[in-house]
C-alpha cells in the first residue's frame, strides 16, 4: 500500500471516478459512490476510510452533503468490510488466533475452514452495511445527524501530489486477491478450504512486491532507488502490527495455559444459557474494544477465552468467533478513540466529536440487530 500510494495510483483513481460526472448527479449517488469505493476497497481498513474520504469529498461538497454523513459512509464501510472480505491482514491475523487454539489442542479442525464459517456469523458488519445503504438511499437522518449541516471548507492542494494512471493501484490489488486463491489452491493441494492461509498471504505479497517492480520502474514511474525506499518504509510501518501479532499469540498460550476459557465456562455454565453465551460474548467484546479503541487487539484477548468456553459449553465454536469479531468491530465503530473513527474523521476534514456523535445512534442499531441475531442463531 506504500507503493501504491507513492505511485498516484490512488489519486489517478480518485480523478478518474470524479470526472465521471454521469455517475454522480444528486447527494444521494455522491455518498453511494463512496460507499461502494469503500466496499470495494477492503485491503486495509485505513486505506479504505482514506480512498473513500478523498473520493466523496469534492462530490459531496457539489452537492453540500455535511462532513458527518460523509464520515459515517467512510468509517462504516471499513472496519465492517475488513472484517467480512478476509484477503488482507484482518484475515491473516484471525487465522493465526484459530491456528494456536489448534495447536492447543482446544479444536479439532482446519483454520480456514472455522474462518470461513465464522465470518457467515459476523452479524455486526453486515448489519451496520445493510443500516448505512439504507441511510444512503432513503436518505435517514436519526439523533445528532438531524442538527448535522455542511459546512464549505477550502480546499488546500498539495504542490507535491502526483497524480498517476489509476492502474498503478488497481492492477496490483486485483493481483494481489487473484494469487490469494491461486496460492490456497497450490498449498492445499488441489483444495482451497485445505490450503495455508499464512503461507498463501506471504507468497502473494512477495509476487505482488515482485510485479510493483517490474511495473514501476519499468514504465519509470519510479526509479529503482526510490521503490526500495519505498518499500522499507511501508515494511516499518507494520512493525507495530507485527508486535501485536507476536504479543497476541503469548497471550493466547498463557491464558490457554492458565484454562481461562474453561474456568470462566465452570463459573457460568450453572447460571449462562448456552442460547446466551455467544450474545454475551459479543457484549464484552464490545465494551473491551470500546474501551481500548481497538478490535485487534480485543480479537488478540477474547478468542482464546472464547474458543474453550465454547467447547466447554459445547457450543458452535465459529458462532462464537463471529460473536468476538462482530464485538470488536462494534466496540471500535463506536469507540472515540479508535483509529478508524479518527482517520475517516481526518479523511473527510469532520470533527472526531461530532462525527462521533453522529454515528453513534446508526451504530447502536446495528449492534441491537446483531445482538438479537445472536441470541437467534443460538438458538436454531
Amino acid at each position: 500500500m506504500a507503493l501504491v500510494e507513492k505511485s498516484g495510483g490512488i489519486e489517478g483513481f480518485i480523478e478518474f471516478i470524479q470526472n465521471k460526472k454521469a455517475f454522480v448527479t444528486s447527494a444521494r449517488s455522491s455518498l453511494m459512490l463512496s460507499y461502494i469505493v469503500g466496499v470495494v476497497i477492503f485491503i486495509e481498513s485505513s486505506i479504505t476510510a482514506l480512498i473513500s474520504g478523498a473520493v466523496g469529498k469534492k462530490l459531496c461538497d457539489n452537492y453540500k452533503v455535511p462532513r458527518a454523513k460523509l464520515a459515517y459512509v467512510c468509517d462504516s464501510t471499513s472496519a465492517p468490510v475488513c472484517s467480512l472480505l478476509l484477503l488482507n491482514g484482518w484475515g491473516a491475523l484471525l487465522l493465526g488466533l484459530i491456528s494456536t487454539q489448534i495447536s492447543l489442542g482446544m479444536i479439532d479442525e482446519n483454520a480456514v475452514d472455522i474462518l470461513i464459517d465464522s465470518v457467515f456469523y459476523n452479524f455486526y458488519a453486515m448489519s451496520a452495511l445493510v443500516v448505512t445503504f439504507l441511510t444512503i438511499w432513503f436518505s435517514i437522518d436519526i439523533g445528532a445527524m438531524k442538527h448535522s449541516k455542511y459546512v464549505h471548507l477550502e480546499e488546500q492542494k498539495s504542490k507535491n501530489s502526483k497524480v498517476s494512471s489509476m492502474y498503478y493501484m488497481i492492477l496490483p490489488i486485483v493481483l494481489m486477491v487473484f494469487l490469494v486463491f491461486i496460492f490456497l489452491y497450490i498449498t492445499g493441494n488441489g483444495n482451497i478450504t485445505k490450503g495455508s492461509g499464512s503461507s498463501s498471504i506471504f507468497y502473494t505479497m512477495i509476487v505482488t512486491l515482485l510485479f510493483t517492480l517490474v511495473h514501476y520502474v519499468g514504465t519509470k514511474n519510479m526509479t529503482m532507488s526510490l521503490w526500495s525506499k519505498t518499500t522499507l518504509i511501508g515494511a516499518k510501518k507494520l512493525i507495530p502490527i507485527a508486535s501485536i501479532l507476536l504479543l497476541a499469540f503469548a497471550i493466547g498460550k498463557v491464558t490457554s495455559e492458565l484454562k481461562t476459557g474453561l474456568y470462566l465456562a465452570s463459573l457460568v455454565s450453572d447460571t449462562l444459557s448456552v442460547y446466551l453465551l455467544a450474545a454475551v460474548i459479543f457484549l464484552l467484546s464490545s465494551i473491551m474494544a470500546f474501551s481500548t479503541g481497538t478490535s485487534w487487539g480485543t480479537f488478540s484477548i477474547m478468542i482464546p477465552v472464547a474458543v474453550p468456553m465454547a467447547v466447554a459449553m459445547d457450543a458452535d465454536v465459529a458462532l462464537c468467533i463471529g460473536a468476538v469479531i462482530s464485538g470488536g468491530v462494534f466496540g471500535d465503530h463506536c469507540s472515540p478513540i479508535s483509529d478508524t473513527t479518527i482517520i475517516s474523521s481526518m479523511a473527510t476534514e469532520c470533527d472526531v466529536v461530532e462525527h462521533v456523535k453522529t454515528q453513534l445512534p446508526y451504530a447502536l442499531i446495528s449492534g441491537a440487530v446483531a445482538l438479537i441475531l445472536f441470541v437467534v442463531f443460538s438458538i436454531v
